[in-house]
């Protein structure tokens, strides 16, 4: 799939956490039917074989709605699986290395907290960055916060996009208005909710809004 800008606009990640309500393709198919405009699959504490079986299942969804599946971390389990691309860290695999092995078309988001980090993704071939945490996150207690300042530094010195992650909720979305991002990366604020499909639907609504 050719990257777009736009697939970042509402940027939806999965959580293990709370697949106890339903089973995670089904929450997938609501947060997709809400709004959400890219779909990353994260997962940490299972095998690799059960990773990309959760995978592929997870692409057909997001096959049915032309939306993007990228794989958290792993770049093997995104290409097996036939996903759109892999998100990595700033200790992962790199995206020139991954660039390299898959191709053109292989989307490749990279984690960036620095103005250093983010030229270097660009460097290496990265489609776009994900840069935070912009407000305490629920979902990570460690991650370490960056100022709106240091947020628009980062994204103003490159040239492909940016969507800011971390404790982005409903409630908070307005404070983003101005930055330099193309949208916005959540967790709980869609699959932390009971119903998954009005909370996609609301956090889309203020995107539009305010982004």
């Amino acid at each position: 799939m050719i990257f777009k800008p736009d697939f970042l606009k509402l940027y939806a990640i999965t959580d293990r956490a709370w697949i106890y309500r339903k089973p995670l393709d089904q929450q997938v198919e609501d947060a997709i039917r809400g709004g959400a405009t890219i779909i990353q699959l994260r997962e940490k504490n299972i095998s690799e074989d059960e990773f990309i079986k959760e995978a592929v299942l997870i692409k057909k969804v997001c096959s049915k709605y032309d939306i993007p599946l990228i794989i958290n971390d792993n770049a093997d389990v995104a290409f097996k699986s036939g996903a759109d691309g892999v998100h990595v860290g700033i200790n992962d695999c790199p995206a020139e290395v991954i660039r390299q092995k898959y191709g053109k078309n292989f989307i490749i988001g990279a984690t960036a907290k620095t103005v250093e980090q983010a030229k270097s993704a660009q460097k290496q071939g990265a489609d776009y960055i994900g840069v935070g945490a912009v407000f305490p996150s629920p979902t990570k207690t460690d991650a370490v916060r960056i100022t709106f300042s240091q947020l628009n530094d980062i994204c103003n010195s490159v040239t492909i996009p940016a969507v800011a992650i971390g404790g982005i909720s409903l409630e908070n979305i307005h404070e983003l208005t101005g930055c330099s991002i193309k949208g916005v990366a959540v967790v709980s604020a869609v699959f932390g909710s009971e119903d998954i499909q009005s909370a996609t639907v609301k956090l889309r609504k203020e995107v539009e809004k305010y982004l």
